[in-house]
């Protein structure tokens, strides 16, 4: 059976474990990630001091990117002492009816590692096609007082992911925009100019792995679905069309 895996923020329970029963020590959630990675790829791990009521000790929630992993590691560590003297209890968490979750995109960094995971480190590449200045070109008024306006350096970028192993080829459009502080200090023009640009990339990055799909089959092997989003038109332009397309 396969299951697809997108690049964004893991949403809905059965991705979710709840872990409870966990004793104090140093470097828990380290302890905690070491236990259930080895299950597959973890978005995140959250450990929590239990409330009052409930008594010394800690639980954790930790979010899987798949099901299937996540099913795996509470059938396996359920009733495991895994890294202390007493047993831990793991259970997938309830659906909550009624409660739909806002499905949001993952930030570069993470993109990055589970494509790392599933792909590999060579199995995927970027480059960047385009990254300009658009500081001031959003119609601001130049006549208004400077000190009640806020500075700031913009930065757009046009970016290509490519997956060789798949033939698949996706672009990301984003803009990146940081406040510049003291406008009277010239080094904050470059500080503001690089932020801006590193958060341009980032941002365009994770677009263009938005319209990747990875399916995971039954026997651990990756297959890659192109999914377009309403920004498809990007990826079928020249790279001279993009980058007047960003220019204007």
């Amino acid at each position: 059976m396969a299951e697809v895996v997108e690049f964004r923020v893991p949403a809905g329970s059965d991705k979710t474990l709840l872990v409870w029963g966990l004793e104090s020590e140093p470097c828990l959630e380290h302890s905690l990630f070491s236990a259930f990675s080895r299950f597959g790829p973890l978005y995140s791990v959250r450990a929590h001091r239990n409330a009052a009521v409930a008594g010394p000790g800690y639980y954790a929630v930790i979010k899987f990117y798949s099901a299937g992993d996540a099913s795996r590691a509470q059938r396996t560590c359920n009733g495991q002492k895994l890294f202390q003297k007493s047993p831990l209890k793991v259970c997938v968490c309830t659906k909550e009816k009624g409660f739909q979750q806002q499905v949001l995109a993952l930030n570069s960094n993470k993109c990055q590692e589970l494509a790392n995971h599933y792909l590999g480190f060579n199995g995927w590449s970027s480059r960047i096609i385009t990254l300009q200045n658009v500081s001031g070109f959003d119609g601001e008024n130049e006549e208004l007082d400077e000190t009640l306006q806020k500075r700031s350096m913009k930065y757009l970028c046009a970016l290509e992911v490519t997956l060789p192993n798949h033939g698949v080829r996706t672009r990301g459009v984003a803009l990146g925009e940081a406040d510049i502080e003291n406008s009277e200090d010239p080094l904050e023009f470059i500080t503001a100019s690089r932020r801006a640009q590193k958060l341009a990339v980032g941002k365009a990055l994770s677009s263009a792995f938005q319209k990747i799909l990875l399916v995971v089959l039954e026997n651990g092997k990756v297959a890659v679905e192109y999914n377009p989003t309403q920004e498809e038109f990007t990826d079928s332009l020249t790279e001279e069309e993009l980058k007047g397309l960003v220019q204007v």
